[in-house]
């Protein structure tokens, strides 16, 4: 099982997940950096995303669509803040409306990913998600951010088995 722990703290309003893989931190670092590896992850299986820009530097954007089944399209965008290949990023992340533009009235959150090197080749990913308020974690967890964050995870150890 790739994910090894998640954790809500509400007092510190952050979400973490801690995962790892058996693959080193150069490797795990491509899931973020390549746009189609992320493409293959980012969202849970039954909500595939497609990036429509990938600028992977200090105030870059991403911008993503996510496709469920039935068709209906959920729309995210993130900020970079942070990249420190291949160890650190962090992001702010956030909805968007049916242009890509950042959507009014929805949380945004700040986001961490951490790489490093447990040893034997292996990676441990913690990804740590602050919201901005205790009303904002409740919101996003009832919309199903911590099945959702797991199970995209879970997808990444067939990724790095396909390389």
């Amino acid at each position: 099982m790739t994910v090894t722990d998640h954790a809500i703290d509400r007092e510190a309003l952050t979400l973490t997940f801690v995962a790892e893989f058996a693959a080193p931190v150069e490797r795990v670092w491509q899931v973020w950096a390549d746009p189609r590896q992320l493409e293959r992850w980012w969202g849970p299986p039954e909500w595939p995303a497609t990036f429509t820009r990938h600028e992977l530097t200090p105030g870059g954007e991403m911008r993503y669509v996510m496709t469920g089944p039935d068709g209906d399209t959920s729309a995210g965008w993130w900020r970079m803040t942070l990249v420190e290949p291949p160890h650190r990023l962090a992001f702010d992340d956030g909805f968007a409306d049916d242009s890509g533009e950042p959507a009014h009235g929805m949380p945004v959150t700040h986001a961490e990913a951490r790489l490093d090197d447990i040893g034997d080749g292996s990676t441990r990913m913690t990804l740590i998600s602050t919201f901005p308020s205790l009303e904002a974690l409740d919101e996003l967890a009832a919309m199903g951010m911590v099945e959702g964050m797991s199970s995209a995870l879970e997808q990444i150890d067939a990724l790095l088995a396909d390389r």
